[in-house]
């Protein structure tokens, strides 16, 4: 799809105003000085080139893919069809820009940044990153951040950053935290940049879609999925549609990967799995009586080939089946998280995992890694490539209460995991969504730090 750039002013020339003034987009009067007690966030102030200026080259590498068609509706993307009001075709890497515009209307900002409690970095990292990963500037990955430091630290109120050697500061970062961890002595570089690497960086809290297990100042929160309710009616119609969804498939796949010859990997065994199951499945004698009955599974497994990146912006493809299904089966794939995972809590579809690290170290904000056993189901992946574990097996063994229990658990994870749509009614703002969950640990482990005095070692 060409770009139109002229169809992106209306969106650009609000932010425009947004980062120039800082102002936010609520009604001061609204906001109570009592509620905002250790909840005061400034926004810094900066230059275009950090932010608004990498919009305005959506379509400048054609490795990549034009993300112009994403940038409407504050990074939303388009709806999914004309009469949609909740779901968008919305790409993860715009995850900067929607944090960007609710931070706009977040209700406890200040001008002041000497009361602020924390300082939010406007830093389009991902996007920026491009002109590193598929860009002229391949050669130069190291160097990611080192304006922007600068800038931080020498031209724009360097007392903002002095005061606090930057861990009041947070950024959000809309690629996992690999693609950010070039060593900074890479020679010849390799894949990603530097920009967590860089101990300038050290003490700013980094919110990314996948965190490293090790370095601190990195935090897991969800992946922007399609779901952006505007108000509290259509999140509980949403969620009411999920639990009366009828299940008639054990478990499915949505995905890429696993075909073809090659070493043994869990998508191949996935693959292998769902084609030589039973596809139509009436009763069950021996079974514990998930499938007999009018309430039985008409099929043990589906796979939604989601190859090429077909499904990425049409959660149509596989929202039905994911509807339809019990469990949705979440492989690692190139990096250990996946976006699905978010997409299948939102059909009601319990997640089965495979990797700790694909959502249970990652996300403890949204979803606290003790309640992980109530709402999903893990199967380590070497026991299935490698040993005599049947996936199939392992869930048809789990009673029809249990798994009416962790639906239950998986559909209360919900309003948890989405990001609901700026500018979204009051009674929906009575739930906490990602942002709301995200902004709240940002805080609090700016507080630890700050205000506690505690240390932290890399």
């Amino acid at each position: 799809m060409a770009c139109n750039f002229s169809s992106l002013l209306p969106f650009l020339l609000l932010f425009f105003f947004a980062l120039v003034t800082s102002d936010p987009l609520i009604d001061e009067a609204e906001t109570n000085p009592t509620d905002c007690a250790d909840r005061w966030i400034h926004i810094r102030r900066l230059p275009s080139t950090f932010n608004l200026d990498l919009l305005s080259n959506c379509s400048a590498y054609p490795i990549f893919g034009d993300f112009c068609p994403f940038l409407p509706n504050h990074g939303l993307g388009h709806k999914t069809h004309n009469l949609s009001q909740s779901w968008y075709r919305t790409d993860s890497l715009m995850m900067e820009l929607i944090f960007h515009r609710r931070m706009l209307e977040y209700p406890c900002l200040t001008s002041d940044p000497a009361q602020a409690d924390a300082v939010y970095l406007p830093y389009y990292s991902g996007i920026d990153a491009m002109k590193y990963l598929y860009g002229p500037e391949v050669n130069s990955s190291a160097d990611q951040g080192l304006e922007l430091y600068r800038f931080l630290r020498e031209e724009d109120s360097p007392e903002v950053w002095g005061r606090h050697s930057g861990h009041d500061h947070f950024m959000v970062m809309a690629r996992p935290a690999w693609d950010f961890s070039q060593p900074l002595d890479s020679d010849p570089p390799t894949w990603g940049t530097s920009l967590l690497e860089l101990p300038q960086f050290f003490n700013v809290t980094a919110l990314t879609v996948e965190a490293r297990a090790w370095p601190w100042q990195e935090q897991a929160v969800p992946y922007p999925t399609s779901f952006h309710p505007p108000n509290l009616s259509l999140l509980q119609s949403w969620i009411q549609r999920t639990r009366r969804s009828k299940r008639t498939c054990l478990m499915m796949f949505a995905g890429g990967g696993g075909v073809g010859s090659g070493s043994p990997n869990i998508r191949r065994s996935i693959r292998s799995e769902c084609e030589n199951s039973t596809s139509n499945v009436t009763h069950n004698v021996h079974g514990n009586g998930l499938y007999g009955g009018a309430g039985g599974y008409l099929k043990l497994c589906d796979v939604v080939d989601c190859s090429n990146g077909i499904c990425e912006h049409d959660p149509i493809r596989f929202m039905k089946p994911m509807l339809q299904a019990s469990f949705c089966l979440q492989p690692p794939g190139d990096t250990p998280t996946r976006r699905s995972i978010f997409d299948s809590i939102l059909a009601g579809c319990i997640p089965v995992l495979f990797e700790d690290m694909s959502a249970r170290t990652q996300y403890g904000w949204h979803m606290p890694a003790d309640q992980y056993p109530e709402f999903s189901v893990y199967i380590p992946k070497e026991d299935v490539v490698f040993g005599d574990t049947r996936i199939l097996d392992v869930l048809r063994n789990i009673p029809r209460a249990k798994v009416r229990k962790m639906r239950e658990k998986v559909l209360g994870l919900i309003p948890r995991i989405m990001y609901r749509k700026h500018g979204s009614s009051m009674g929906l703002r009575t739930k906490k969504d990602a942002f709301d969950i995200a902004i709240e640990g940002v805080l609090q482990r700016v507080r630890s730090r700050v205000h506690r005095g505690q240390v932290f070692v890399r």
